[in-house]
């Protein structure tokens, strides 16, 4: 299926974004000089921007894509929360005001970064239980906009707002209503769940979730997809792959390596993100899985082709594969 055909089968497509959201802060300036109070560079600002991040981003992706996105996961009702909230509104992302609450902080992170290069980061964030999704009203809501969705994305940033309790129910709505589910785990959180329609770890994400800290010398990942089939049992298995593209899975066997497309890479941030939100859209829509893996790996090479986090327009991607 050629990418015209795919960008206007997934055009409209309903995806509920469930998982941690966060607020990148970016403060970009220049260092010429080391301050007299420590050893360090003294930044000059020249500009500061907001964007959206984790599970937000994800909503975003979708958004540029061509879907509908709605997003799920808790705010602080602070500053960084009203950033937030004025962003979800101008980028269309439906996002309720159940989920400001006033025992949160919105997690922010700050990145200072001089002449291209990140300088450092600055988190702010609240303990895990603060962001968990456990309430009888919040769930009701969620079950709700499940039954309303084509698909949904539990992105898991291992900031809590995803747990074993809650993920079991979302999953079982989300066969009960019969909506796609895809999930992209953090090993660390140690999520057990089973049979969900897409899984989507990198690779290093994947060696973890196997049970090795390192991706282990000699170790084939014919073994690993193995291993995951028999815990997770998900459809469909693609694992990121970075420079070296993704690989499709199905029942613990690889059944297809797919090279990357992207041919400059400035920045992988958020590339993940991308890459879940475009195979989600398109295997919800009924789109192959092949064809589907294809249409994320242009999106994806838009992507990596930008600084920050960022997002793949229709446009981007037809233009991006007349060139490739």
């Amino acid at each position: 299926m050629i990418l015209s055909d795919i960008l206007a089968k997934i055009k409209g497509c309903k995806i509920l974004v469930i998982g941690d959201v966060m607020l990148d802060h970016y403060v970009v300036g220049d260092a010429t000089r080391i301050s007299p109070e420590a050893p360090v560079p003294v930044v000059a600002v020249e500009k500061e921007n907001y964007t959206l991040g984790a599970a937000a981003n994800v909503a975003l992706n979708v958004l540029s894509l061509g879907g509908i996105a709605e997003l799920c996961g808790i705010i602080g009702k602070d500053r960084a929360g009203e950033k937030m909230m004025s962003i979800l509104s101008d980028s269309d992302i439906k996002f309720s005001s159940r989920f400001e609450k006033k025992n949160a902080d919105t997690i922010i992170k700050t990145r200072v970064v001089v002449r291209g290069q990140q300088l450092c980061r600055v988190d702010k964030e609240a303990k895990k239980s603060i962001y968990s999704l456990r309430s009888d009203e919040d769930l009701a809501y969620i079950e709700s906009r499940i039954a309303q969705s084509d698909a949904i994305i539990l992105s898991d940033y291992n900031k809590g707002v995803l747990d074993n309790s809650n993920v079991k129910l979302f999953i079982d709505w989300a066969k009960k209503y019969d909506t796609f589910v895809a999930i992209d785990p953090k090993p660390a959180n140690q999520l057990k769940y089973s049979a969900v329609d897409l899984m989507t770890p990198n690779k290093s994400e994947a060696y973890k979730l196997a049970g090795y800290e390192f991706e282990p010398d000699g170790e084939p990942l014919e073994s690993i997809c193995q291993n995951l089939d028999e815990q997770f049992r998900p459809k469909y298995l693609i694992i990121t792959l970075g420079p070296d593209g993704m690989l499709l899975s199905t029942r613990g066997k690889i059944d297809e390596i797919m090279p990357t497309y992207a041919r400059e890479v400035f920045d992988v941030s958020g590339a993940g993100d991308t890459a879940i939100s475009a195979l989600s859209l398109a295997l919800a829509s009924g789109i192959s899985v092949k064809d589907a893996m294809h249409f994320a790996n242009y999106a994806a090479g838009v992507v990596v082709g930008k600084s920050g986090t960022a997002v793949a327009f229709p446009d981007e991607i037809l233009n991006f594969g007349d060139k490739h």
